[in-house]
């Protein structure tokens, strides 16, 4: 507990009410914040004062924010709480869906989604079922509120670090839904077959003698059909989090599914450590299952090493469930500082033992995306398919580059630009 919980709470029922609810609020919105922080933040303001709004908007960000990414979340909650007269307005505003006819405008990010989520949480709004009544001569515009195709469609292209918190939960309900079929790998060694392509010498001649050493028959076989390993690695950097999160709900309905064709799913999570999540893959309900794996991998929303996280897989793992012709997803925004030296050797020895290395970058859902980030140019040649992963079209578009050998994504590209520059 923080030194500041042991401290009286200010006497002003008002100050603590309004921070308390303003940090209600911010929870609901995706913020981590708990009673310890409250109350540093009302003996914060109580010691500030209200003599700016500028001073008491930084004060309570200092005491509520403590990353990057929730900076937006923060200032909408702030502006529709404290500032704006008319809050409720704007908050409506951004949850109702579009009037028929009218071209919905989307904001810029999913900040002030997430704020007027939070703000109106439990609050009833009733919305009208025909599109058009007349009431009074006037003409009254009513909603379509209903669940259409159009609307998963969208969904299915959003970038999951731009959705709301409903949009968020929708995402892992069809998420769940996917599938990632993979061709078997035909082995050397063969199975019986009346029209197989390949003789089959060693039953032949063992029915010849127990025909007095006539051949008779020529017995044929086909190659025998396996499934392969599906391996991935997993950033969980706090650059990579909400990304990360929205993957491992994917991979554990990959894990779980039956009839899928892959014979082990192997998980792993690294930022500043490699850790072994499968075990905790395995179980069906994927609430508990996520919530082990993030108990497990303490490195959560941590920095980024992958050099040295690939070596450890390499050095105790990749001899484990790499043994089959594994394929391998490495879920990663490839920003890492570490020695390139040693980020390329380790990237070189990955690629060696796959049957097929796969990246998903989120960074590549931008039009301009340029591989100038030194751990991107040093892992992109060692790869065989750079493709996107920040949103589930993305994931969806798996199944293609894992069915074709010959599928490199944007890899040709990009490393033609490597090339030019």
């Amino acid at each position: 507990m923080s030194e500041a919980a042991h401290l009286e709470i200010p006497e002003d029922p008002r100050l603590t009410h309004n921070i308390t609810w303003f940090a209600r609020a911010l929870r609901k919105a995706g913020l981590r914040i708990g009673p310890g922080r409250i109350i540093d933040a009302v003996r914060a303001v109580e010691a500030a004062g209200f003599t700016s709004k500028q001073d008491f908007y930084w004060t309570l960000h200092a005491c509520f924010v403590s990353r990057p990414e929730h900076r937006a979340v923060f200032a909408q909650v702030f502006r529709l709480y404290w500032r704006d007269p008319q809050f409720l307005e704007h908050m409506m505003a951004a949850l109702l869906p579009a009037v028929r006819g009218v071209q919905e405008e989307r904001a810029a990010n999913a900040g002030e989604k997430r704020a007027a989520e939070a703000l109106l949480d439990g609050v009833e709004r009733d919305l009208p079922k025909t599109s058009e009544q007349e009431n009074d001569g006037e003409t009254q515009i009513e909603i379509d509120a209903s669940l259409t195709m159009s609307s998963e469609e969208r969904l299915r292209s959003l970038d999951f670090e731009q959705m709301s918190t409903d949009e968020i939960a929708a995402a892992k309900r069809m998420l769940a839904r996917l599938n990632l079929p993979v061709k078997p790998i035909l082995s050397r060694r063969g199975i019986p077959d009346l029209h197989g392509a390949r003789a089959d010498w060693r039953r032949t001649l063992r029915a010849a003698m127990r025909q007095g050493g006539d051949i008779q028959t020529l017995s044929r076989q086909k190659p025998r059909p396996r499934w392969p390993n599906l391996v991935v690695l997993c950033d969980i950097s706090g650059s990579m989090s909400q990304y990360s999160r929205m993957v491992l709900h994917f991979l554990h309905a990959v894990a779980n599914q039956k009839g899928a064709g892959w014979a082990r799913v192997y998980g792993f999570t690294f930022g500043t450590r490699l850790t072994n999540i499968s075990r905790h893959l395995a179980t069906r309900d994927v609430d508990h299952a996520l919530a082990s794996a993030g108990a497990e991998a303490q490195d959560w929303e941590g920095g980024t090493r992958i050099g040295d996280c690939l070596h450890s897989f390499n050095r105790d793992w990749s001899r484990r469930v790499m043994g089959q012709g594994a394929v391998v997803l490495l879920i990663t925004d490839g920003l890492d500082r570490g020695d390139p030296k040693a980020l390329a050797r380790e990237m070189q020895r990955l690629h060696l033992s796959a049957r097929r290395l796969i990246w998903l970058n989120p960074l590549l859902r931008w039009d301009g995306f340029a591989p100038k980030a030194q751990g991107i140019q040093t892992m992109l040649p060692h790869v065989d398919s750079f493709r996107a992963g920040h949103s589930i079209a993305s994931l969806e578009d798996l199944a293609s580059a894992i069915s074709r050998p010959d599928d490199a994504g944007e890899k040709a590209r990009l490393m033609a630009s490597l090339g030019a520059g």
